[in-house]
């Protein structure tokens, strides 16, 4: 595939990093591009355009009745859920033959309704067409940060504080969409401390290689437990003693843990605090678990390349991951220069649905002469994007109480 032809999309992801480092003065930024952004993890590993299976290889489409479904499995857990989701016990769950056909025997929506229910990843390739998300007119509105793809905002309070040269920022999240984010704010200049859970270190060390070390290099790793009240308190320190917070949690997550993301970013000024999400802030989409693939489906990526090219399949690399994590990222530095403080909700879905209304809306033509190449590249290398290098290693810092009591001198 020439590179030349693109990664649909790439050239949302272009606008929004081109806004970023122009807002920044990043050279850095200015020096990066969308195609580089949606395809350097899988030019790293060497992964292949996907068909019916992600370029990962744990997402998978399905045809089942009124639709085609697309299931992460990327999860061992996920495998383990399948009897309860088809309501049997006589299922060999790594047979993705016998899954198939159980699927195409169920209607899709009520097969989605109950599999997010029971919080597995899963989207049906139609449905973003009968959601207001798939609106363009809000993606590079100006005026706020809301105006990239925002499901919920929340205005904080003004901070009247001494002014920093760039931000301080909180890393929470983990896999690749919050850590994406906090990586192009570290290029645009800010200090970053990414916490981990001391239990569930980010799954992406061991998952991908060099790819975890490039997208987290120069960021200060600390660890904690949540479910410590102390580090808990010093939790809170850390994130009022910051500028941005980002995270990737369901709503639920940090709730029951004692931590209001509203509470805090009203009562701490100029407070700038991103929750990414599979689907939304509000409601039962709240809680649904999403991944970069289903999300790409469920946004309508898959549906397009159907109209396309009479087929349907995967289009890009996990691809709700990348792209929302460039439009947190200039979400939060917008909110961060404006010092009034917000609470700013995206979800993947959401973003990835905004993206593909806007490239239609910008350039049909070219849209589908983009996906018809895609297409007909099943099975060939991903386009060679620029290989970036990894400079500072994330530098590993012991538990988050040690830290503060180290910077705190």
């Amino acid at each position: 595939m020439d590179v030349n032809d693109g990664i649909p999309l790439a050239a949302c992801a272009d606008q929004a990093l081109a806004r970023l480092a122009k807002a920044s003065g990043s050279a850095a930024l200015a020096a990066l591009d969308g195609a580089t952004l949606l395809g350097e993890r899988a030019m790293r590993a060497r992964l292949t355009i996907p068909s019916r299976t992600s370029a990962g290889g744990g997402c998978h489409l399905f045809d089942s009745i009124g639709d085609t479904v697309a299931l992460n499995l990327a999860r061992a857990a996920d495998r383990e859920m399948l009897p309860a989701l088809f309501e049997t016990d006589e299922l060999d769950t790594n047979d993705d033959s016998a899954i198939a056909a159980r699927i195409a025997r169920i209607d899709a929506e009520a097969l989605v309704a109950r599999g997010r229910s029971m919080g597995l990843a899963i989207a049906a390739e139609h449905e973003m067409r009968r959601s207001p998300a798939s609106d363009a007119s809000a993606l590079f509105e100006r005026g706020g940060s809301h105006g990239t793809a925002w499901v919920e905002r929340v205005s904080g309070c003004h901070s009247s504080a001494t002014w920093r040269s760039a931000p301080r920022v909180v890393d929470l999240s983990a896999l690749w969409a919050g850590p994406l984010a906090t990586h192009l704010l570290w290029l645009a200049g800010a200090e970053v401390v990414k916490v981990e859970s001391r239990s569930r270190p980010d799954a992406m060390q061991d998952a991908e290689g060099d790819f975890y070390a490039l997208i987290n290099q120069g960021k200060t790793t600390v660890t904690i437990n949540l479910k410590d009240s102390i580090d808990r308190q010093a939790l809170l320190s850390l994130i009022a003693a910051s500028d941005i917070v980002i995270e990737a949690a369901r709503p639920r997550a940090l709730a029951q843990h004692g931590i209001d993301a509203v509470q805090i970013v009203r009562t701490t000024p100029g407070l700038v605090w991103i929750s990414i999400t599979g689907h939304g802030a509000h409601g039962d989409a709240a809680n649904w678990v999403g991944f970069g693939d289903d999300c790409g489906v469920s946004g309508g990526l898959s549906a397009e390349l159907r109209t396309a090219t009479g087929r349907s399949g995967f289009v890009g690399d996990a691809i709700g991951d990348p792209l929302t994590g460039v439009f947190a990222a200039l979400a939060a530095w917008e909110a961060w220069i404006s010092r009034r403080g917000a609470r700013v909700g995206l979800a993947m879905s959401h973003v990835v649905a905004r993206c593909l209304a806007a490239a239609r809306h910008e350039d049909p033509n070219a849209l589908r002469s983009c996906l018809m190449t895609w297409g007909r590249s099943v099975g060939k290398p991903f386009p060679t994007v620029t290989r970036r290098a990894i400079g500072a290693m994330p530098s590993r810092c012991g538990d988050i109480q040690s830290y503060l009591k180290r910077t705190a001198r």
